[in-house]
């Protein structure tokens, strides 16, 4: 316990050092903006980032990514409140009850009761990272090489059933990220599958699909559809604060939701979004007046709130602890993690644990940065609901030209990232989810490398991977991960059956 606190008391001693504040206060004012902006998503504000690290302190870098992270969720509900756009997937819960709020007059209580929630559901969420962390971590360094390669096999199938409407299309994202990871130079040092192109002899570097994946083909998409795109407004009136009953009614949802999404978000694959839906089923259950949800119950903002961001640092634990990213922008972070030298798993707490403590520290600090903005300055924050998609679409491109060029300096990436945002734009049409394809991407050489090295050590037979407990263990949850929609819709069914009314309905 004394080594605890005294890594703890380290980690803030760094990130309190003035210029990780500053990186710490730039990524959550970016990641607030870019949660009020509809349509870009925090997963393509990291990508972005990426190539700015370039030379950071790994420290700094992270610090920054990781704000922006819980930033955006912090932001996603300013839009789903006030003009009925959630800014973020998590936040389509919030539309529910939040514009109903508007529309009577209770902005200012819905946009008080989301910011506060945030900021109690992250404090209590980067305490339970800081507490699980480190004990799963002298868990899984007893993992052998069957049982890391069963973990990404788990990372995978649980992003993949999760990822999308369709567990094919996932999986067949997945395998097409799988394929792209084995472009380059072989573990023997031989090429394959470059096709004679030299500039692909080192792979592809996981920074250009990402960016062309999400950037790209989310400014593709949002071209398609801008002349038809209607926004509608809201004027703010008011003051953001809450009555002393709201308050009381708010409470119990901040506290219950965070612990849910705290939970949730420690699953691979399950994110905001469900744990936001999670949180608004569980309140309208408890709720006395069941009736009053979709008309304006303030529970009914508070505890989802509270939930997506909760499931931010809950979906830090597996990234830190095991390499298993459960979300889009996780995979986009793992990938950071491994730019800068750091490979996350159970020896980072030992390797580096002034970078994982200071990371820690920051998010703490975060959270108090994200409260102090989201109140004094939501009245600025809804003026960015009018800036025209035409000119996010331009903004998004340059960015991503630029970020992409600054990768290698190569006019050859620049096309590459353009096939790769015509390939996103296709994707989202046919609602093939991108997630799994880059997380496949970035856990493709490990994963290669833990199961040559598994048969290796059972001279070439794949039973060491049922063999051992641990390794057999996963491999049944990747099973259970895939089956788990078919396994919701069964159970949405049979509540169908009994007459159970269905989330969001009043």
């Amino acid at each position: 316990m004394t080594d605890f606190f005294a890594n703890l008391v380290t980690g803030f001693g760094i990130a309190v050092t003035p210029m990780n504040l500053v990186y710490a206060f730039i990524g959550c004012l970016v990641g607030t903006l870019i949660g009020v902006l509809p349509g870009i998503g925090s997963v393509t504000t990291v990508a972005l980032l990426i190539p700015i690290t370039f030379g950071m302190n790994p420290t700094s870098g992270l610090i920054l990514m990781a704000g922006v992270y819980y930033g955006a969720m912090y932001g996603g509900s300013t839009t789903s409140i006030l003009a009925n756009i959630p800014g973020e997937s998590s936040a389509v819960v919030t539309t529910l009850d939040g514009h109903p709020m508007a529309k009577q007059g209770r902005a200012g209580a819905a946009l008080a009761t989301a910011a506060i929630g945030s900021f109690v559901a992250g404090t209590i969420a980067t305490a339970g990272l800081m507490f699980l962390a480190p004990s799963l971590a002298s868990v899984a360094i007893r993992f052998g090489p069957a049982e890391y390669f069963s973990l990404m096999l788990l990372g995978l199938t649980a992003v993949s059933a999760l990822g999308g409407r369709s567990v094919v299309k996932s999986l067949i994202s997945m395998c097409l990220g799988l394929l792209l990871g084995t472009v380059g130079l072989d573990m023997g040092g031989f090429p394959r599958f470059n096709f004679g192109v030299v500039e692909l002899y080192e792979g592809v570097d996981f920074i250009i699909p990402a960016i062309g994946l999400f950037a790209f083909g989310e400014a593709l998409d949002q071209a398609a559809v801008v002349r038809r795109k209607q926004m509608t407004h809201f004027e703010f009136k008011g003051r953001a604060w809450l009555t002393r009953e709201e308050f009381r009614k708010s409470t119990a949802p901040w506290l219950r939701g965070s612990v849910l999404g705290f939970l949730v978000g420690v699953l691979p694959g399950a994110g905001a979004t469900i744990a936001s839906f999670f949180s608004y089923a569980l309140e309208r259950r408890m709720s006395r007046h069941p009736e009053e949800f979709g008309k304006g119950a303030i529970e009914g903002v508070a505890g989802p709130e509270a939930a997506n961001n909760a499931s931010v640092g809950g979906a830090m634990v597996p990234l830190l602890t095991l390499g298993i990213p459960g979300s889009g922008t996780t995979a986009i972070l793992l990938g950071a993690f491994m730019m800068f030298g750091l490979q996350p798993g159970p020896l980072l707490f030992q390797k580096n644990p002034d970078v994982i403590w200071a990371l820690i520290a920051s998010m703490y600090i975060g959270n108090v940065m994200l409260l102090v903005l989201n109140l004094p300055l939501i009245r600025l924050f809804v003026k960015l609901i009018d800036v025209r998609p035409a000119v996010l679409v331009a903004a998004v491109l340059v960015l991503s030209t630029v970020g992409v060029y600054a990768t290698n300096g190569r006019t050859f990436d620049l096309w590459l990232a353009l096939g790769f945002g015509v390939l996103g734009y296709l994707a989202r049409r046919a609602d093939f989810p991108p997630a799994p394809l880059i997380l496949a991407l970035v856990l493709e050489r490990s994963m290669e490398d833990n199961f040559r090295r598994a048969t290796t050590l059972s001279d070439g037979s794949l039973t060491i991977f049922v063999s051992r407990p641990i390794s057999a263990a996963i491999l049944v949850l990747c099973v259970l991960s895939l089956f788990s929609p078919y396994l919701q819709s069964w159970f949405l069914s049979r509540r169908s059956a009994r007459g159970e009314p269905a989330i969001g309905r009043s």
